[in-house]
């Protein structure tokens, strides 16, 4: 019996990763293609604590776990660490059980992710055909696979500090990494060079896979692009209709502020989220909130419970009363959902790749407020390539001020340019996906590749 394409999809455990993985499989299912996903079993617990009965039936692909050797309770240096020591065994044990359980469904391809090198590294030593996917920016992609050659012209050290004052330039069209924009320097030294190995470790991809699949377009970035071996551009990835609660979140979705969305004029609603590891003093929680009272615009809100630093998030005494009739707080929302809706006006965002597309595919103009790693240059791609957004300013306490909050949304909302930049780039996004479009011809290649392995 021949067999059939199966495609094992291996996601960094973490939920920026894991969501759009999960688009990407849901996609890869609807072309008749078996995907089973792995997850650690404690990110396994949390999607499926989400997910209905009737979804788990009428899925379109396998969820399966293995332990928990990223699970990132043990911190975050000893979380990569693990991931080098634990995961390789358990991945190969668990494709030997599939292989074992039906030989017309064995494992035909391993779709890794590009911080997951260890399992491209499994399946080459099984034989495997391998493929790996990068979910951030090609600009940080393309620094990683230079640092060979920044170490050996004496740029950065081998921890990956700048060894001399300029900038890291790899082209005169990407914009250049500062100091404080390389994505590995916005931790402390020991997480530093755990973060610097990671992407030290990135030139084995180019050996150990023909393609690396991109979560971007190729008309957004193509300075970047052009220097990624083997690079191909599918996206920006949507959630599929069918994908419901399997979208990959680790929170459950306040599905009724899209009715309270409903209720707010058109372009009025300014949209605040920062991911799911964003984290601030609850002094800056506090200027973020009274900065929203300020402007007087309906606003949503996306609060997580540890959003102030881990601990339990709390708001300046009284402004929820005060903002009861034009603001919403929730702990988690159906972004692409709400990025969609007609009422919203701008999005206040931490900049990570996969808001960054999410936003720029629906045309909203950002505000940008980066936290760490590739972030920080987002935002020089939003605020000064793109130019859909601006930026916001820390004052010489390394605070962004309820006045710096207040001015920027009231000029970023008042910016006809920039509204017409960001309704370019949604235009560009779509054309790329929709049939002929550059996305959509890279996506169809993939899938003949994967069928005809």
């Amino acid at each position: 019996m021949a067999r059939k394409p199966h495609v094992l999809v291996v996601p960094l455990a973490a939920q920026g990763h894991v969501a759009p993985f999960m688009k990407l499989s849901f996609q890869i299912a609807g072309h008749g293609v078996k995907v089973t996903f792995v997850n650690s079993e404690s990110v396994h617990e949390r999607i499926m604590a989400s997910v209905s009965a009737d979804m788990k039936e009428q899925s379109l692909i396998s969820l399966v776990s293995i332990p928990d050797a990223l699970e990132s309770r043990v911190g975050s240096v000893n979380f990569t660490k693990m991931a080098q020591r634990g995961m390789p065994g358990a991945l190969k044990e668990l494709i030997e059980e599939i292989n074992q359980s039906d030989s017309s469904e064995q494992i035909t391809c391993v779709l890794a992710d590009t911080v997951a090198v260890w399992a491209l590294e499994v399946a080459k030593e099984m034989g495997i055909e391998r493929i790996a996917v990068h979910v951030a920016g090609p600009a940080v992609l393309a620094l990683s696979l230079h640092i060979p050659q920044l170490i050996e012209a004496g740029i950065v050290d081998n921890d990956g500090t700048l060894v001399k004052g300029e900038a890291i330039s790899l082209s005169n069209e990407i914009p250049a990494w500062s100091r404080s924009d390389i994505p590995w320097n916005s931790y402390d030294l020991e997480m530093q060079k755990a973060i610097f190995g990671l992407c030290y470790s990135f030139p084995k991809i180019v050996r150990f896979t023909n393609v690396i699949l991109s979560n971007t377009f190729y008309e957004l970035d193509p300075p970047a692009l052009k220097l990624i071996p083997n690079i191909l551009p599918i996206g920006p990835l949507y959630a599929s209709n069918h994908t419901g609660a399997f979208a990959g979140n680790f929170w459950p979705e306040d599905s009724v502020c899209l009715s309270w969305l409903d209720k707010q004029p058109a372009g009025s609603v300014v949209y605040v989220a920062f991911g799911s590891t964003g984290r601030f003093s609850q002094q800056q929680v506090d200027e973020l909130a009274l900065g929203l009272e300020l402007t007087g615009y309906p606003f949503l809100w996306v609060a997580r419970s540890n959003l102030s630093n881990g601990s339990l998030t709390e708001f300046p005494e009284g402004f929820i009363e005060k903002v009861a009739d034009h603001g919403k707080v929730v702990e988690w929302a159906p972004q692409e959902n709400v990025l969609a809706h007609p009422s919203v006006a701008c999005f206040v965002s931490h900049c990570g790749w996969n808001s960054t597309m999410e936003g720029l595919s629906q045309g909203v103009p950002f505000l940008s407020w980066p936290c760490f790693t590739d972030q920080l240059h987002n935002k020089r791609y939003i605020c000064e390539v793109w130019r859909n957004g601006l930026g916001l300013d820390q004052d010489e306490n390394g605070l962004i001020t309820r006045q710096e909050i207040s001015t920027k949304i009231k000029a970023l909302l008042s910016s006809d340019v920039i509204k017409a930049k960001a309704l370019h780039l949604k235009e560009l996004a779509r054309k790329s996906v929709n049939e002929g479009g550059s996305s959509f011809k890279n996506f169809q290649s993939f899938i003949n590749q994967i069928k005809n392995i």
